[in-house]
């Protein structure tokens, strides 16, 4: 098992200090990395938590989903892994409506 954890559905006031001490409670906590909008800088209501151990992991996603942080009920689980280059766009360089053979 991972221990790096997602937590969702995040208050956009909720800091890393205050996740730090909840997930805390249920182990120790290596990181804890509230996910940023690139363009404002302004957290995207959701954040990764990396526990020391897979048993405080495992503790935390137990005792955590579900339960209420600042107003809001946390999703708590396993992060899954990213896989890819990231990257985006979509959309075909060049513009215009037809491709161009």
């Amino acid at each position: 098992m991972s221990t790096r954890i997602y937590v969702g559905n995040l208050s956009f006031g909720t800091t890393e200090a205050q996740l730090r001490d909840l997930f805390g409670q249920s182990g120790e906590v290596s990181e804890v990395k509230v996910v940023l909008d690139r363009e404002t800088g302004r957290p995207r209501g959701f954040a990764f938590v990396e526990m020391s151990t897979p048993g405080g992991a495992q503790t935390a996603i137990s005792a955590l989903d579900g339960r209420e942080l600042d107003g809001r009920v946390l999703k708590v689980n396993p992060a899954q892994e990213r896989f890819g280059g990231g990257g985006g766009g979509g959309g075909r360089a060049g513009g215009g409506g037809r491709a161009r053979w």
